[in-house]
């Protein structure tokens, strides 16, 4: 697996995925990932503290759906699970793990292990691996099926999570995020437009130098959040490079 670049034969290997995901729509196929640490391993009520990359996504406009009928309601099943059956692919591509699907949006962690790049390569290279496939790949798929096309946007930053499992035994009880880079990557959504990644300074700083100086730029310099140590302010950046497309 090259990290930092689209190769064809991962592409292709992304085309067979979707195709064969088109084949069992309407089968109950649920995608779904294990998280870091496993649940067994975290007692409820206690957390693992690790440094992480963290990625969401969010689909845009799509409240605005119409969902009334079966037949828009299942124009939607299929979309969402061609894209989200591939992003979760993606996701484990690349190391990461899927701790939570909200309905119209993902939470992946990467932590880096077995990897030789860090995580903040892994998180972005998987966020442009995502826009590259929906855009030349499931988009023209459900725009041929009669089916609405999806737009998303990626939030994304590096720093230190406390994982912990809350809930009751036996009862319902799941793995929550706790920390700032957490929080931070869940609202830079709010800042970001259609299709659109935004990554924050930490991130940045741990990407290759001329991703950095050519694909980088710079957002919000006034985020609303600011360093603790020193109180500046902690700069959003819009992360503009995409992957070349392989001949």
């Amino acid at each position: 697996m090259e990290y930092r670049q689209l190769t064809k034969a991962y592409r292709d290997s992304q085309i067979e995925r979707i195709a064969k995901s088109l084949s069992k729509i309407g089968q109950a196929e649920n995608p779904d990932g294990r998280v870091i640490p496993d649940q067994d391993d975290l007692v409820i009520g206690k957390g693992r503290r690790l440094r992480l990359s963290v990625l969401f996504l969010d689909i845009c406009g799509f409240s605005s759906w119409f969902s009334d009928t079966p037949e828009e309601q299942n124009k939607i099943l299929s979309a969402f699970s061609i894209f989200f059956t591939e992003m979760v692919r993606v996701s484990e591509d690349y190391g990461g793990v899927v701790e939570k699907n909200t309905g119209d949006g993902l939470m992946v962690y990467f932590d880096g292990a077995g990897k030789t790049e860090n995580t903040s390569v892994l998180a972005a290279g998987c966020a442009l691996s995502m826009m590259s496939i929906a855009k030349s790949i499931i988009n023209p798929v459900l725009a041929h099926q009669g089916i609405d096309t999806i737009d998303f946007r990626i939030g994304m930053d590096t720093g230190n999570v406390t994982l912990a499992k809350i809930g009751a035994p036996r009862r319902y009880n799941s793995v929550v995020a706790i920390g700032a880079t957490a929080n931070i990557s869940c609202k830079m959504l709010n800042k970001a437009g259609r299709n659109q990644i935004v990554i924050g300074d930490t991130l940045r700083s741990e990407l290759p130098e001329y991703w950095q100086a050519e694909y980088t730029k710079i957002l919000l310099e006034d985020s609303g959040w600011s360093y603790r140590g020193n109180g500046a302010n902690y700069p959003f950046y819009e992360y503009r490079g995409r992957w070349k497309e392989p001949i």
